[in-house]
């Protein structure tokens, strides 16, 4: 089992010890981006001084989601959010169902039942702008009051800027479906990555000479059309190199979008296994070609395209950490031949 499976719990029901009187960092911290990383990093330090275990409170489904009854494009599903928080060096998340008995809890109701009773906080961090309880009526400033009254402290980090705007898991979607991954990147903090099990295909890859790991994301999954440098870490924690493809096939008449990676210097069978794929760099948008020829030809310039990038981009330390979380090694694998 991952790090990231043993310290990530559903419900309030049968918590681990040490998880009461804890400090709680509080959002829904969708992107766990930079700005949610400096809430994650102040509950972090008070925990630490206060020598307090650190856990994350966070809400699946997404409430947007719940109350538009509209798909959204999910920048860190449960497991990659699960990943990310033990990267970062928490001692656990908690995740509270969003329904419809949840949504209708009055923020007074949430911070006596779920924050005090069941949780026992010492203190509480969250970010300038998260909301809470029916109607919303639970604000940052809404909270700190309510510490007074139950005696648990409250800390609520401002917005983090980048480039005169607050760093957002808005900004982090829009990027994404431009295919700026440099951007996104930036505004995370981390490469951005999507999970998902291995699929059997058509097999046209295999013919072409570039056999692919084929995963079909969520629907919901707003990530331009495109080809791009990454890196895909397999379950065992061996992580390679490759070149992916993401959108219809247009060339062979088009379907449902597919994710399609290509690994360097890899030869067997991936099918079935749950792989994470980080993406590096942006290459060239989805095309078609006139001919099979054409399309292999420029198959070939994207590999050595993704090779020569991400040779510059060796995996951050934040990388290798979620790597290693995800994965359940004590670190994470550098990029490896079979």
């Amino acid at each position: 089992m991952a790090d990231a499976d043993r310290m990530h719990v559903s419900g309030l029901d049968d918590l681990p010890a040490g998880w009461r009187n804890a400090v709680v960092a509080i959002g829904n911290f969708d992107g766990v981006h930079r700005g949610h990383q400096a809430v994650l990093e102040s509950a972090r330090v008070e925990a630490e001084h206060l020598d307090a275990a650190c856990i994350m409170l966070t809400l699946e489904p997404h409430p947007r989601a719940f109350f538009s009854g509209r798909p959204l494009f999910r920048l860190t599903p449960e497991p990659i959010k699960a990943a990310l928080a033990a990267a970062l060096g928490l001692d656990g998340m908690i995740v509270l169902r969003f329904d419809r008995d949840l949504a209708s809890m009055s923020a007074e109701d949430f911070v006596r039942d779920v924050l005090v009773e069941r949780l026992a906080i010492r203190s509480a961090v969250t970010g300038y702008d998260f909301q809470f309880g029916k109607a919303r009526r639970g604000t940052p400033e809404f909270l700190q009051d309510q510490g007074v009254l139950h005696s648990f402290s409250v800390s609520v980090v401002p917005a983090l800027e980048e480039g005169g705007d607050a760093v957002s898991s808005t900004r982090v979607r829009e990027a994404l479906g431009k295919g700026d991954i440099d951007a996104a990147n930036k505004l995370l903090g981390w490469r951005y990555s999507v999970a998902g099990t291995v699929v059997e295909g058509d097999r046209r890859g295999r013919d072409l000479g570039y056999p692919t790991a084929n995963m079909v994301l969520d629907p919901a999954t707003e990530l331009a059309h495109a080809i791009y440098a990454v890196r895909f870490l397999r379950p065992d924690g061996k992580l390679y190199d490759g070149v992916a493809s993401y959108g219809r096939r247009p060339t062979f008449g088009g379907g449902d979008p597919v994710l399609e990676t290509f690994l360097f210097e890899f030869s067997g069978d991936l099918y079935g296994e749950t792989a994470l794929v980080s993406f590096h760099a942006f290459i060239r948008p989805e095309e078609r070609f006139d001919s099979v020829p054409a399309l292999v030809a420029q198959m070939e310039e994207d590999s050595i395209d993704a090779r020569a990038r991400l040779e510059r981009l060796p995996p951050s330390g934040l990388d290798r950490r979620i790597a290693a979380a995800w994965s359940g090694r004590p670190q994470a694998a550098s990029p490896q031949k079979a």
